[in-house]
């Protein structure tokens, strides 16, 4: 039994319907800002336009530029004594953009993110160790408040403190992980250089629910193979401005096929756009992650884009567990302003993972790509990687290695660095892949 049944069991021509009847509720919110009719009116619109047929496809677009502008509290439409708490972007390009959330705001956002964890197989009474982060992030305080809301044991730790986590995932037997991927990565590690074995110390860890960036199939594959006989890590997906952790997650189906549901379209509506056209993607089509938040109160978002590229399944409403109206995605495959045309050719970060993962003897966390320019085409890449420790082999030779895959993956002649073990940085949130040569 799916526990939101009103939703998760519509099909698609029910969910549109239900999304069409918010939007015109939206746009009647959105006209009594000032700041919104002024947004809209940039495309010749008016907001209650979101009520025609074409009115969210004909609506303007939105990037940080737009919130920038209006710092500190962009588009926000309620006073800021109904905010209960702000979150905030991660900041690494400028200011933190803040987001409010109203009291029904959180209501909802528990209620999204715990229907999201249901979807990834969290139970009531899971012992839940909780490793996203904290303060002006989101992933932490929501799926705190979502583990709660499903009635799972939560252990709060949030990122760091590996030394203790480690042991407490042993001594508390911890079913479930809510944590990025790249700091479990490092939960492993450290667990072994402590004489702590995963497979079996760890030996009631089933799940992991993974998020914060985009990792390879690979990785996670490599990561599923560390932990106990069973052991799935399955993707999540969220953003600061859709609301949180709130959008993608993987069912057992679609974890098997690497995708994720787009869990909650009943309060936020996800396009798949061409980045460049910003036509819609179709099945089997790559596309930018664009989102319109429908019930949010205080900070509401239409056409937001999050600069995230993903496919869209080639069977998009056709999942075995029943959620017609809730279309499936692939993972996160790169962002649209993280790609590089190297000599012509499209390259993502993740293309770089995938065989630096596929290779034996490399660290699959520790590599980085160095660029004379990140403006989308540097004239040349440089890929650094890690030798494993206790690695027998010679370092160039599996530079060359790692160059070979590189070559027949991409089609291009890529020079390899292989660093001696420990040598680059780890990263216990998101990992800084693409550096310029300059800074390394």
């Amino acid at each position: 039994m799916m526990p939101h049944p009103e939703a998760e069991s519509l099909d698609r021509e029910g969910m549109k319907a239900l999304q069409a009847r918010k939007l015109a509720a939206l746009g009647e919110r959105l006209a009594a800002s000032a700041e919104w009719r002024e947004h809209f009116a940039r495309a010749g619109m008016h907001p209650r336009d979101l009520a025609a047929a074409d009115g969210l496809a004909r609506a303007p677009t939105m990037e940080k530029t737009d919130l920038r502008a209006r710092y500190p509290f962009p588009f926000l439409t309620v006073g800021v004594s109904e905010v209960s708490r702000f979150f905030a972007t991660s900041g690494t390009t400028g200011l933190p953009v803040l987001f409010g959330f109203t009291r029904g705001d959180l209501r909802r956002l528990t209620a999204q993110v715990a229907r999201a964890l249901r979807c990834g197989g969290v139970r009531p009474g899971d012992r839940v160790y909780q490793g996203f982060g904290y303060g002006l992030w989101m992933g932490g305080p929501a799926h705190e408040m979502a583990l709660e809301e499903i009635g799972a044991t939560c252990v709060p730790v949030g990122p760091g403190r590996a030394e203790l986590v480690i042991e407490w995932l042993r001594d508390l037997a911890c079913e479930v992980a809510t944590v990025s991927p790249l700091f479990l990565s490092h939960l492993v590690r450290v667990a072994r250089e402590r004489g702590i074995e995963p497979k079996t110390h760890w030996g009631k860890l089933r799940l992991a629910i993974i998020g914060g960036q985009p990792i390879s199939r690979a990785f996670r594959e490599q990561l599923e193979a560390a932990m106990p006989p069973g052991f799935t890590a399955r993707n999540s997906y969220g953003t600061t401005e859709a609301g949180g952790p709130n959008l993608g997650a993987a069912c057992l189906h679609a974890h098997h096929r690497d995708e994720m549901h787009l869990i909650n379209e009943d309060s936020v509506i996800t396009e798949l756009l061409d980045p460049a056209t910003l036509r819609p993607a179709g099945p089997g089509e790559v596309g930018e992650v664009v989102v319109t938040t429908l019930d949010k109160e205080a900070s509401p978002v239409v056409r937001w884009r999050t600069r995230d590229l993903v496919r869209m399944s080639e069977r998009p409403y056709d999942c075995e567990c029943g959620r017609r109206g809730m279309p499936l995605i692939g993972r996160i495959i790169g962002r649209s302003d993280d790609m590089l045309k190297v000599r012509g050719v499209i390259v993502f970060p993740s293309q770089i993972e995938d065989v630096v993962a596929g290779t034996p003897g490399t660290v699959k966390d520790a590599w980085q790509i160095y660029v004379d320019a990140i403006d989308g085409s540097p004239k040349s890449i440089t890929v650094a990687v890690e030798c494993e420790a206790g690695y027998a082999g010679e370092r160039p030779a599996l530079a060359a290695a790692v160059a070979r895959a590189l070559s027949s993956r991409l089609g291009l002649t890529i020079p390899v660095e292989c660093h001696p073990h420990g040598a680059l940085p780890r990263y216990e949130a998101k990992a800084r892949r693409v550096l310029l040569k300059e800074q390394t």
